[in-house]
């Protein structure tokens, strides 16, 4: 390979990558969206006494009638804030408006992408302090699922109840459909978990006793790596997985006509089916110590290639590792890691379908300059461990652990762009494709 031709390198995901557990803990405080109130708390889920007015509409066009609810609500809130002795009935009002809004307009799909139509569903499920049964309601009815304040919101209802694994959840559910905005989201995500983290460390240290200087302190020893600690893992938030992007499971062992666990040579210019889509191999770039790596087009269309990796037993623990990559990195800094399309987890076996890079490993780059005598230029060198430096800076940020770093888990691949002297000194340098994990 020519020496002065920068390569970025990505980093292929090891089987034994670890995302650190997010403990389970009462809310942060101060993390309700809307104010809560006894006389709110006590509402039952159901529709409201409509014995107040109705919303006022006068000089309303008729083509927009959720506006008069809107200047009721305003109307509401407002006194509610300038006049605490009128707290209780204007609070009732409220109710009223927004109950009546939502049996009128709730489900009509019209407005199933208005934002305002999405934050009165927000002040109803916090009327009826019931927002579990509104998610519920909007989901089964496909609404505003691409919208972030939706899960935003849900979250932080769940953390008011200290529900923070299913807060946790919620959040990585609207991460995995990039639910807009995308980055406020993801960045909401990381400020729950560094807040529930503070509070964990301080009813540990509440909780324990400090140990004197002739006590002897006891830890409790956990191996991340271990298969125990990972299945066990996986079960807990098994309800979880089936709701990511791309997650495809089946009890029954693969049926194809050509099992997956075959010889290469068996398996090459055959077609395997998954989910509906056929992929036909075209050869295998290598096997590692767990799996077996495939390439192969999709559909028939040989522009389209991806790499199929196969495991026996089935393993979704690396599809798992994509997904909190998609929710944990930034959009900015996620282009230099792997990507997952999806998952086909059998009784026998899994697949992972990824995507396919050509250029070999940082291992192959190296090994090209030694066959032919020669070393790797000094600057490269630099470029690549600066790039392998800032990669695993990222990943312990958003706690993730690697565990199996080398240059043959690291994929060469070319920049989309050239590489100029501002755009390699960038602290967004999105275009490249450097490394991941």
């Amino acid at each position: 390979q020519n020496s002065n031709k920068i390569f970025p390198i990505l980093l292929l995901p090891p089987l034994r990558c670890v995302a650190l557990p997010i403990p389970h803990s009462v809310p942060p405080p101060g993390m309700v969206l809307i104010e809560r109130t006894p006389c709110a708390g006590a509402a039952p889920f159901s529709p409201l006494q409509r014995s107040t007015p109705r919303a006022s509409r006068e000089a309303s066009p008729p083509s927009d009638p959720i506006l008069p609810y809107l200047r009721s609500i305003k109307k509401a809130i407002d006194e509610i804030r300038a006049h605490p002795e009128c707290y209780h009935a204007a609070l009732e009002q409220l109710k009223i408006y927004v109950t009546e809004c939502i049996d009128k307009y709730g489900d009509d799909y019209q407005y199933s992408t208005d934002p305002r139509l999405l934050k009165i569903w927000i002040l109803y499920g916090d009327a009826v302090s019931d927002f579990d049964k509104v998610y519920a309601h909007l989901e089964e009815k496909r609404m505003f699922l691409e919208d972030a304040l939706l899960y935003e919101s849900y979250a932080l209802f769940l953390c008011a109840q200290g529900r923070a694994l299913e807060a946790d959840k919620v959040y990585g559910i609207g991460i995995s459909r990039k639910a807009e905005p995308l980055d406020h989201l993801k960045k909401m995500h990381i400020n729950f978990l560094k807040q529930l983290e503070s509070i964990v460390e301080e009813s540990d240290e509440d909780a324990q006793p400090k140990p004197s200087k002739i006590q002897k302190r006891e830890f409790t020893v956990v191996d991340p790596w271990s298969d125990s600690t990972m299945s066990n893992l996986l079960t807990k938030i098994s309800g979880g997985l089936k709701k990511l992007t791309g997650y495809h499971k089946s009890n029954k062992i693969y049926s194809g006509k050509v099992p997956l666990t075959s010889s290469h040579n068996a398996l090459k210019n055959k077609d395997v089916e998954l989910g509906g889509r056929k992929y036909h191999i075209k050869g295998s770039p290598g096997t590692g110590a767990f799996a077996k790596l495939y390439k192969a087009s999709v559909d028939g269309n040989t522009e389209e290639i991806v790499a199929l990796k196969v495991q026996k037993p089935a393993f979704p623990w690396e599809f798992y590792m994509y997904r909190q990559l998609d929710t944990r990195i930034s959009d900015i800094q996620r282009p230099s890691y792997g990507y997952a399309h999806e998952v086909h987890v059998f009784a026998d076996v899994s697949v992972l379908v990824c995507n396919f890079l050509p250029y070999g490993t940082l291992l192959d780059a190296i090994n090209s300059h030694l066959v032919v005598g020669q070393h790797m230029d000094e600057v490269l060198c630099i470029y690549y461990t600066i790039e392998m430096l800032h990669m695993l800076e990222t990943l312990h940020s958003v706690g993730i652990i690697h565990g199996d770093f080398k240059p043959d888990n690291m994929l060469v691949c070319y920049p989309s762009e050239e590489i100029t002297d501002d755009t390699f000194r960038s602290e967004t340098r999105s275009g490249q494709n450097q490394v991941s994990i």
